[in-house]
């Protein structure tokens, strides 16, 4: 019995392949899906052969492959090298994300800065610290080595807000002499104890993953962009 000629227009397939019709456009435009022949009427007149290659690309599409991969794969029935790939590039996204979750349920459960690293953030979460204060941490958490930075963490645990830090904090930049020299002298406390608490502090940039000039520019440049000119001739008086 002879085979009666399939017709299917460009609406008609989109159809039987559960897609749309700008879907079918695009895959003729990017090469995946040739041109039919036309009717007489010059109406496109689609195949069994359109209709599984369709139905291919919406599977492959489906599973994450682009469209550019399904175009480099040609007619491969099988390409076994790419699924592979896509299952090991989706195995490590799935990692990401575990990991994005557990650091979520944290974050749920007790509000944390989003502006610093896990372990930063985790430290300051109940800290009294000003905006300046985070600002600059999340400057040390870009170029201190780790070990560095636990420690620096570790002291900001115990962190209190030192009537002079807080005096400190509001310092105009047209402060003069005498309030820059007061204030330096009442800081200077506080300053000895941050040292005695974090005896690492004139080792901080020593290991630094990008260089110790690299980590010490960085910081000098924060500093002076967080702080105005009364507050740096403070900051060295003290730590004279």
């Amino acid at each position: 019995m002879g085979g009666v000629a399939v017709g299917w227009s460009t609406r008609q397939l989109a159809e039987l392949a559960g897609t749309s019709l700008r879907a079918i456009r695009h895959y003729h435009d990017v090469g995946l899906l040739p041109e039919p022949e036309r009717r007489a009427n010059g109406y496109k007149t689609y195949g069994v052969a359109d209709l599984v290659r369709v139905l291919r690309i919406k599977r492959l599409t489906g599973l994450g492959l682009s469209l550019a991969q399904i175009a480099e794969l040609g007619d491969e029935e099988y390409p076994e090298e790419a699924l592979r790939a896509l299952d090991a590039e989706l195995a490590a996204t799935i990692d990401r994300l575990e990991r994005i979750r557990v650091e979520l349920a944290v974050m749920l459960r007790r509000p944390m800065p989003t502006d610093l690293p896990p372990m930063l953030s985790k430290y300051l979460a109940d800290v009294d610290l000003t905006a300046t204060d985070r600002q600059f941490a999340a400057v040390l958490a870009q170029v201190l080595s780790p070990a560095k930075l636990g420690a620096y963490a570790a002291t900001l645990r115990d962190y209190q807000r030192d009537p002079a830090v807080v005096e400190f904090d509001a310092l105009p930049a047209d402060a003069d002499e005498q309030t820059r020299e007061d204030l330096a002298e009442r800081l200077a406390p506080h300053f000895r104890k941050t040292q005695a608490d974090f005896p690492q502090m004139t080792e901080l940039v020593d290991d630094a993953p990008r260089g110790k000039n690299f980590a010490l520019r960085t910081i000098y440049q924060a500093m002076h962009d967080i702080y105005n000119p009364a507050q740096i001739d403070v900051l060295m008086r003290t730590t004279k």
